[in-house]
């Protein structure tokens, strides 16, 4: 492999739609309810995009350095440990994407608030945040994802802040209903991480590496998938029904398919490795529910004009 190619696989693209869902969740409630701007979405999108290489990077690193990819691990192979690419490497890109994400967030800061207000504080702080978060998912003594906190970040990072950060941005406003899309696109992703736990819960619990998969056992963690998903469309749905106007706001529900047999998949698994397609279905079904959420309600805005 080219050391471009590498490089590629490590900056593991495959995961950016689903971060992407929070930024696209956002515009579409901004734009439903009129406060969109094409250039807060374009920045929104790319600090997002910095944000989850950055992450991927750092995850790269940090298991790395701890010994957790070891043989036993059945997801993608990663840089640092096989060898491919050099820590101290490693690290430089680590610093980079922080400072690209960094001054990607503060860019669009300045754009969306007219003046050095408390809120535009806030957000810088939640930005800094967030880099934080991404870099400490694995790297460093008490690294966060080493500690079962993994999920509880997920919600907060993928779903509230990103779903009514994003929408703050454009409106600067929230109202509680928005919490609804904000929890469905959360929990969704928390269910992505939990079929990488469930597919990594032998190499994890022999490395150390301690998630709800590992403490509460895979019978446990099938039960919980099952949950945030039928948190997540109780969630989008009940937010329908609030901001009803049109039938079409409800095209989202052709996505439920792929969420159906995601769950029925995780329920009769045997083999850690058969989850890797039920991983990826779901992380691409919670970007398509995203993108239907979002046409219904565009849909709905022209229809009601």
């Amino acid at each position: 492999m080219t050391a471009i190619g590498t490089w590629l696989d490590a900056l593991r693209l495959k995961t950016l739609p689903l971060a992407l869902s929070c930024i696209f969740m956002g515009s579409s409630l901004a734009f439903y309810f009129g406060y969109f701007d094409a250039t807060i979405m374009l920045l929104a999108t790319l600090t997002t995009l910095f944000l989850q290489v950055l992450s991927n990077l750092a995850n790269d690193y940090g298991d790395a350095q701890k010994g957790t990819d070891g043989e036993g691990r059945l997801g993608p192979l990663r840089a640092v440990q096989s060898g491919m690419i050099t820590e101290k490497s490693m690290k430089l890109a680590v610093v980079l994407f922080a400072l690209l994400s960094l001054a990607s967030g503060i860019t669009l800061l300045m754009v969306s608030f007219s003046s050095l207000s408390l809120a535009m504080w806030i957000f810088l702080g939640l930005g800094i945040g967030a880099i934080a978060a991404a870099i400490k998912y694995t790297v460093g003594d008490n690294a966060y994802g080493y500690r079962g906190l993994g999920d509880l970040f997920v919600l907060i990072f993928f779903g509230f802040i990103g779903v009514l950060g994003s929408f703050y941005l454009y409106a600067g406003l929230v109202f509680m209903s928005l919490f609804l899309p904000a929890l469905a696109i959360g929990v969704f992703a928390m269910g992505v991480l939990n079929l990488n736990n469930l597919r990594d819960i032998d190499n994890d619990r022999a490395s150390g590496k301690i998630t709800i998969v590992v403490k509460y056992g895979a019978s446990f963690s099938k039960k919980y998938h099952l949950f945030l998903l039928a948190v997540g469309w109780l969630s989008a749905l009940l937010f329908s029904v609030i901001h009803f106007k049109h039938p079409v706001q409800l095209i989202y529900i052709l996505s439920l398919p792929i969420f159906y047999k995601n769950a029925q998949k995780v329920m009769v698994y045997n083999n850690p490795k058969e989850l890797i397609p039920s991983l990826k279905q779901l992380a691409l079904g919670t970007f398509v529910f995203t993108l239907l959420f979002g046409l219904g309600l565009a849909l709905t805005s022209f229809i009601s004009q």
